[in-house]
């Protein structure tokens, strides 16, 4: 199997918060990363699900070098980001880009279309100006927009048009990367379809990795290879899809999928589903041990206290091209 476009291993993102004394240390960190491993291959889908605030978008902006690293590695093609000067990043910013979440909210409205696409062109000094107006009209084509409309505004498009733009404008440099940050979750199931296929197709055309944010489990089933699940800034299971949602190894994992509705009535009358009990613990004071332990409703299953003293590690459950792990003191199941 061909090395990793992209490898991160033991990843953390601490942020402080608040601050004391008169020499203004931190009086608390934000654990928002907490020692997080994956890969990414050319043209494979990564998803990456996980309850809201276990740290996600944090992960992908440390990725992308919008945050800077607390520890660890990433590196691109074998060589490490973490560490390097706003100079150091150039090179890999053209090749690394992002799509974000809120199509209103990514869109300068003081810009029009054409402006938005030509501005990463100009940055990179890609093209004299001729060029990149006939690429930005070859972008707006590539999404499925009319390339005459590179005079209007944001404001004059709907939400699924602001979002194909958006990926337009993560095209523009011909990256090999594009993190997705929840790309569909501000937009209507119908337009969400669209764009998921867009992606797809683009994918297909220039061989793109994606690393797929989404809160919604059936988008990712549709679009992705492989998932890692977060749980508090960890990932607690890496598996291939069906792999994933068929045979869940990790005890959040399984309570996760319990809660994806089946689209047979009598089959979604008669499954189990996983009720945690409590909150999701806070990153200011994760707890010890494992960080699902509080919550986990399989905890009972071990006599020892491991759970609650000892940090599992992502572990190896099968091998092959795409190994399954999981971080999980319970044995694994048949």
């Amino acid at each position: 199997m061909t090395a990793p476009l992209i490898e991160v291993t033991d990843l953390h993102k601490h942020f402080p918060v608040g601050t004391t004394g008169l020499m203004g240390k931190p009086k608390d960190m934000l654990h928002a990363v907490d020692g997080v491993s994956f890969n990414l291959h050319a043209g494979e889908t990564l998803g990456l699900v996980g309850e809201s605030g276990c740290g996600k978008s944090t992960l992908a902006r440390c990725v992308i070098g919008l945050h800077e690293a607390t520890s660890g590695s990433i590196r691109y093609e074998g060589e490490e980001l973490v560490g390097l000067d706003r100079k150091g990043w150039r090179p890999y910013r053209r090749r690394m880009q992002m799509i974000f979440q809120d199509p209103y909210a990514s869109l300068d409205p003081r810009q029009t279309v054409g402006s938005i696409l030509s501005e990463p062109l100009k940055i990179h000094k890609l093209g004299k100006p001729r060029e990149r107006r006939l690429r930005t009209m070859e972008l707006l084509e590539a999404v499925g927009l009319n390339p005459r409309h590179i005079h209007r505004y944001p404001h004059e498009f709907s939400g699924g048009q602001r979002q194909r733009i958006g990926v337009a404008r993560a095209l523009g440099l011909e990256p090999d990367v594009i993190i997705c940050d929840e790309p569909v979750s501000a937009l209507d199931v119908s337009i969400q379809a669209q764009v998921i296929n867009l992606l797809e197709e683009l994918q297909e055309r220039f061989n793109l990795a994606y690393l797929f944010i989404a809160h919604d489990l059936a988008v990712v089933r549709h679009i992705c290879k492989r998932v890692a699940v977060m749980y508090l800034g960890r990932v607690v299971e890496i598996a291939d899809r069906d792999e994933l949602y068929n045979s869940p190894q990790h005890p959040y994992t399984r309570a996760l999928m319990s809660a994806v509705p089946h689209p047979d009535p009598v089959v979604e009358k008669t499954r189990e589903r996983i009720l945690l009990e409590g909150d999701v613990p806070s990153p200011l004071n994760p707890p010890t041990g494992c960080s699902f332990h509080p919550r986990c409703p399989e905890r009972h299953k071990l006599d020892s206290d491991v759970c609650s003293t000892e940090i599992p590690l992502l572990t190896r459950l099968s091998t092959g091209t795409s190994p399954r792990l999981a971080a999980c003191h319970l044995p694994p199941e048949e």
